[in-house]
This record gives C-alpha cells, structure tokens and sequence, in this order.
C-alpha cells in the first residue's frame, strides 16, 4: 500500500523552504593595533639612552711618565683629599733630585768664594753677577727636580669615589695619561647622545623625564645643564648631559638610564599614523573601538595635510577613543575585534 501525499502539503512545504533565508557566515575575530587619542597628539616626545654620570669627575694621572709600583684603590671605593692612591717607582727621579742638589751646592760655594774675591777687588763686579746668575739657576733646577721627585705619588685632589681604573701596577705609563677617574660629590647626571636632527628640539624641550632600566615604574624630573656645540667627528652626535637635582642613593652612577624630552610639535592638531585612516568615497575615516564591546565603529574625521608618516586630524575624534591603526582595510562596521 503507498502513502499518498496530497499535493497542497507538498507545495507548502516547499513554499517554506524557499522562504527561508540561510544565516550569514560568523566574521572572523581580526587582531588589530590601536592607539589612544589623547593630549600626546599635540605634543611628541624623544627617548634617548643614557648612562648616570656624577656632574664633577677628574680623570688623574702622575705628571712625569714612569712605571707604576703600587695601586692603592679599586673602583668603587672611596677616597679623601690627599689620600694616596697611587705610586711610580721613583729611583730615577730621586737621582735626578740628588744630582740637582748637588749642582745647586757646588754653585753655591762658588758664589760665596767670588763674593769674597769681589770684596778684596781680586774679581770684577760682571765675574760675581755671573757666578750668582750660575746659583739661580742651580737652586731652580734643584727645585724642579725635587717637585718631580714628589709628583711620583698619586694622591687625590678632592673627596670622592672611584669610578674607573684605567691603568695597572707594572704598566709603563706617560706623564699626564690617566690612571685612575674620581667622581666628586652627590649631584649626578645622565649622559644621553642626541642625533642632529633632534638637537633643537631637545634645546627647546618643554621638560624631560628619567627612568632606570633597573627600577621600572620609578622616575625623576631632569633638567638640560649642558649641550655640546660640536658633534662627535664618529657618531655624529651631539653630547647632552640632563641633571637630576633629585636623585637618591638608588641612581647609581653607571646605570644605564632612559631620558624622555617632551617636545612641542608647533600645531594643535591631533595626529594619527597614516595606517589608520580608510578612505570612502573620498572621505577620510577611522575606525574607532568600543572597549566594551570590542566592535568596531567608522568614524568621519576632518584632515589637515600630512606631516611625515602621519596625519593631522582636526575634528572627528575626542580625547580617549581608541582608534584602529593597523588592519584598517580588512574590517567592517560592527566586526569585533581582539585587542593585543
């Protein structure tokens, strides 16, 4: 026996089944890179690596060259004024001291028997200005000598701290060379390199910042003291030193450091990278994130001309907003999106 089928069910079912429309395919969850629109826009900032540096710091060396016998200091270590830090063997100069004195002593007597002699007229008076001119010269080549003598020992010309060592007991070394660094005092610094195209704005900065790669979430106000008028004939860079009136015993010197200098831009207007903008029906537009929703919205924003990779914005966009700018021209209205 079959089963009929009246045709009226047949076309109501069919009628149904072309009715219905199917449902459209997810959109994928895109991962996109936003910034937040803020003050910032308007002004920029510069980060430069540095290093922390005492504001005062004498490199010290012996003032006749010789062979170092004893180095009395490590790095670290601190010293006060006239303290010995360091000696040269010191035979020759002491030879050299003797012999002078004794060149200064035969001169001497031989000025005193010519005084003798020119008081009984046995000697012209020209005779006796030589012989005194002759111990002049011995008693100031005694004297150099006997300075050169003492310059054998290093001393320290200040209270500070060693920072450096740059020479070793038993190495030969020139007068003036230096052999040891000392940094004097509490008032430290960093030392930052600043390429030439940013040296105006540096000068001009409205106010730096200084954080430490060791202390993370920590900084201090810093203040440009110094700006090199020349730039290195290497780097081609020009050496500032940014001081830190408040540092504490945390910055040590050494440390490497991270100076921020906030700079002005010269113009109001907000400025986004040129990723962010879509074009439609030529009308810039960003698409600007819900951070409750994560969904995106295309925002119409008003452009003022581009200023290197980036693009000025005068209306359009409020303080806050979280504007899309990487992956722009893969989204929709209404997509979700994952923040990295």
């Amino acid at each position: 026996m079959r089963l009929r089928i009246p045709g009226a069910a047949v076309l109501a079912v069919l009628a149904v089944a072309a009715c219905s429309k199917p449902e459209p395919p997810a959109q994928p969850l895109r991962t996109v890179r936003v910034m937040k629109v803020d003050g910032a826009a308007a002004s920029g900032s510069l980060t430069f690596p540095g290093e922390v540096r005492a504001r005062y710091e004498s490199r010290l060396g012996f003032r006749l060259g010789g062979k170092i016998v004893e180095r009395r200091v490590d790095v670290g270590a601190a010293v006060k004024r006239g303290q010995v830090l360091a000696r040269l063997d010191a035979q020759d100069a002491s030879l050299n001291a003797a012999q002078a004195e004794a060149a200064r002593a035969l001169a001497e007597a031989e000025a005193k028997r010519y005084r003798d002699l020119r008081a009984k007229n046995f000697v012209s008076q020209a005779v006796l200005e030589a012989k005194e001119t002759a111990l002049k010269t011995a008693a100031a080549q005694a004297g150099v000598a006997r300075n050169q003598a003492g310059y054998t020992t290093l001393v320290a010309d200040r209270d500070g701290v060693v920072t450096a060592v740059e020479a070793e007991a038993g190495q030969v070394v020139a007068a003036g060379q230096t052999v040891l660094r000392v940094a004097e005092g509490n008032e430290k610094e960093i030392v930052i390199a600043v390429p030439e195209g940013d040296v105006e704005k540096v000068r001009g900065a409205e106010g730096f910042a200084v954080a430490l790669n060791s202390l993370p979430g920590r900084s201090w106000v810093g203040r440009l003291r110094e700006l090199s008028p020349s730039a290195d004939p290497a780097t081609r860079t020009f050496a500032a030193r940014i001081g830190v009136p408040e540092a504490d015993e945390s910055v040590r010197l050494g440390m490497s450091a991270r100076v921020e200098a906030k700079v002005s831009r010269g113009d109001t207007a907000l400025r986004l990278p040129l990723s962010a903008f879509f074009t439609r029906n030529d009308q810039a537009n960003v698409w600007v994130v819900d951070p409750a929703t994560q969904t995106v919205t295309l925002t119409k924003v008003e452009t003022d001309g581009v200023a290197g990779n980036e693009m000025r914005v005068k209306a359009g966009l409020q303080p806050g907003m979280l504007v899309v700018t990487a992956g722009a021209s893969l989204l929709e209205p209404g997509q979700k999106v994952r923040l990295p």
